[in-house]
């Protein structure tokens, strides 16, 4: 039985409740992820046992272990929820994984707890499924996430739209330190307890970091890179309530979460977001309004003069459009197979620019950039005005310009751009592993875990399989194209509670 740590729990008592995962009647072990499990320190076979199926149920833990209900505050939609916390999920607590990192062991949908505001505790196999397939997917295109390690389902039936199997899933995070955490120890504990929450997330994330004032720039730059990267991939997290919002720069919670078919800067597939707060386009503005209400929360551990403190948080705040513009300039030159520099981001932001006025779908034009990029290895000194006559002798080079042509909307500007990037001899390598293939598309995963609910698991296991290897170009021409404009346009996502 692996060692179990309770260092938050030990640390920050008054944002925990001890609590006790709910007995799991006929618990049957649907995904481990093995990799992930080696990585801890975890034995996959061990794991798939009674006593390791219990371990990650949080019925069967190792003596001494200390399973808590997380308590946290949270802007919900822009309304404060002083009271929120782990409803139907436990803090089973850290592991030393194999590098020596401490890492947090959670499973969601263990039953209710004191935290749980009516609901019923329990999870639903769908959403359990979900997280496990989009946080794996993320992990392997590079966005820093939680991951699964696991989905169990318990033997129980429950009630959503239709009476669906009840599941767990296990999810291995940096922490769950959130922003709410901060909102919930500043209204129950004040200065004292801000202090002691920002010290220990100091020492958790940024043990670089000189002070509490150090944490929350740290921790604004880890989510505006995280941001910046789900903007180029068209995610749509959905409910990036401060809640859901890590100090870590972790994404979390893949609820109501989607990917852009059809480039589309308004976006919103949210089914409780009905005023578009969540927007694809708002995402990097939501992170700014998040952590200006960190700020308010952590102003007590910013100085110990009250002015000095407001001034620091002020003055933070100011500058967000700088670091957000070098986080999404960063990426964006990335994006283009470029080294980060002011004429490479402006020759990025014309890039989006063309995509933003064309509306392709973001994934397949990436690829396009591939392609292109790919076989430009006979660029002359003097590029033609229309680079597609510029390699007569070069069919491939032709057609691949030609592809990504058409999808940047066939115009001179799209011509003009197109020979101007050449010019950089972009990386094609650095592309081929950055852009993938596949991604986890909506109605792809609809479709897997609707079988999935009714007891076939083979499309999620194959759409598993393609979603973490991404940039080989061997899978169905399905799982490479979007879905239909008629999926798209009604389609509509959940929370999953």
């Amino acid at each position: 039985m692996p060692h179990l740590h309770h260092e938050f729990a030990d640390h920050l008592p008054e944002l925990c409740l001890d609590w006790q995962a709910a007995e799991t009647p006929e618990p049957q072990l649907l995904c481990l992820n093995e990799q992930l499990a080696q990585d801890l320190g975890l034995d996959p076979e061990w794991l798939r046992g009674p006593e390791g199926i219990g371990f990650l149920c949080g019925t069967t833990l190792p003596k001494g272990a200390r399973p808590v209900a997380m308590g946290y505050a949270g802007h919900q939609f822009g309304q404060l929820s002083p009271r929120l916390g782990d409803g139907r999920a436990l803090l089973l607590g850290e592991i030393k994984d194999t590098q020596g990192n401490l890492r947090d062991i959670h499973v969601k949908g263990s039953g209710p707890t004191k935290f749980s505001r009516g609901g019923d505790g329990w999870g639903a196999l769908g959403p359990m499924l979900r997280e496990y397939l989009i946080s794996e997917a993320m992990h392997t295109l590079g966005v820093p996430t939680t991951r699964a390690l696991a989905v169990i389902t318990t033997g129980r039936k429950i009630a959503r739209e239709r009476v669906v199997p009840a599941a767990l899933v296990v999810r291995v995070a940096s922490s769950h330190i959130r922003i709410g955490s901060f909102q919930y120890a500043q209204l129950i504990g004040g200065e004292k307890l801000t202090r002691t929450l920002a010290e220990y997330t100091r020492t958790r994330h940024y043990p670089d970091a000189a002070d509490a004032r150090g944490v929350f720039t740290c921790a604004l730059d880890a989510q505006l890179s995280t941001v910046a990267q789900w903007m180029r991939l068209g995610f749509i997290h959905g409910v990036m309530n401060t809640d859901n919002t890590t100090l870590s720069g972790e994404t979390i919670d893949y609820g109501p979460c989607a990917f852009l078919d059809e480039y589309d800067e308004h976006a919103v597939f949210s089914s409780i977001d009905q005023g578009g707060r969540y927007r694809y386009r708002n995402q990097p503005h939501i992170i700014g309004w998040n952590f200006a209400r960190l700020a308010e929360a952590m102003l007590p551990a910013f100085h110990d003069d009250p002015e000095q403190a407001v001034d620091f948080a002020q003055a933070t705040m100011d500058g967000f459009q700088d670091r957000w513009r070098t986080a999404q300039s960063t990426h964006r030159c990335r994006a283009i197979g470029v080294a980060y520099t002011e004429s490479n981001t402006t020759l990025a932001d014309d890039f989006y620019r063309l995509v933003e006025k064309a509306r392709p779908d973001l994934t397949t034009v990436h690829r396009a950039l591939v392609a292109a990029a790919e076989t430009n290895t006979d660029i002359t000194a003097n590029p033609s005005r229309h680079p597609q006559d510029q390699h007569k002798q070069d069919p491939r080079q032709q057609q691949a310009v030609l592809d990504l042509t058409r999808h940047l909307g066939a115009n001179e500007q799209a011509h003009e751009w197109i020979a101007a990037w050449l010019q950089h001899a972009p990386d094609s390598a650095a592309l081929a592993q950055l852009h993938p293939v596949v991604i986890p598309r909506n109605h792809l995963v609809e479709k897997a875990l609707r079988a999935a609910t009714d007891g076939d698991m083979a499309p999620f296991e194959e759409l598993l399989a393609a979603v973490t290897d991404p940039f080989n170009d061997i899978h169905p021409e399905n799982f490479r194209t979007p879905a239909p404009v008629e999926f798209s346009e009604s389609y509509q996502t959940f929370c999953g509670t």
